[in-house]
């Protein structure tokens, strides 16, 4: 899942996660739980208010933090 501001708006498939699929059973059981509905709500609420990260450009507090895929 990916959030902004604690808001979720997006998540990714994950073929192969690195971890043993009943380690990751645990982990996510431990997480809260959206269905395709709310995340649709929620990244509707981001796009009407022009905060959705992968529609709009956005500045970043801490950019060094970030992943970096390179």
């Amino acid at each position: 899942m990916y959030f902004i501001n604690g808001i979720p708006f997006t998540y990714d498939e994950l073929d192969d996660i690195g971890i043993l699929e009943e380690d990751a059973r645990i982990i996510a059981d431990c997480e809260t739980k959206y269905n395709t509905e709310e995340l649709y709500n929620y990244s509707c609420y981001l796009m009407q208010e022009e905060f959705h990260p992968l529609l709009f450009e956005m500045e970043l507090e801490n950019p060094e933090i970030l992943f970096n895929d390179k």
